[in-house]
């Protein structure tokens, strides 16, 4: 059974940066198409960037620009590096893969405020 464990969140300010990892235990991983998602309060969840199994990225227009996903195939893990922080991308961040997802973990609360 797959356990994804996602770290490195936090309160920062406008225009901050934070980085986010996210360790898929048990699994194959670098067969998959990995993604970030997140989820305001209030609000349905949402694919914020996804990354290949060979490294090609996309991003969510939203965060275009200001957002890098990478990935270490050996450590299986999947990052996102957050630059220009605004308000609105306050919510918990999550990773899962692509298509048939896995069982989802606990994520990582992101609190952008002044």
């Amino acid at each position: 059974q797959v356990q994804l464990v996602e770290s490195g969140g936090g309160l920062v300010q406008p225009g901050g940066s934070l980085r986010l990892s996210c360790a898929a235990r048990g699994s194959i991983f670098s067969f998959d198409t990995m993604g970030w998602y997140r989820q305001a309060p209030g609000k349905q969840r949402e694919l914020v960037a996804t990354i290949t199994r060979g490294g090609t990225p996309n991003y969510a227009d939203s965060v275009k620009g200001r957002f890098t996903i990478s990935r270490d195939n050996a450590k299986k893990t999947v990052y996102l590096q957050m630059d220009s922080l605004r308000p609105e991308d306050t919510a918990v961040y999550y990773c899962n893969r692509m298509g048939t997802f896995w069982t989802w973990g606990q994520g990582t609360q992101v609190t952008v405020s002044s």
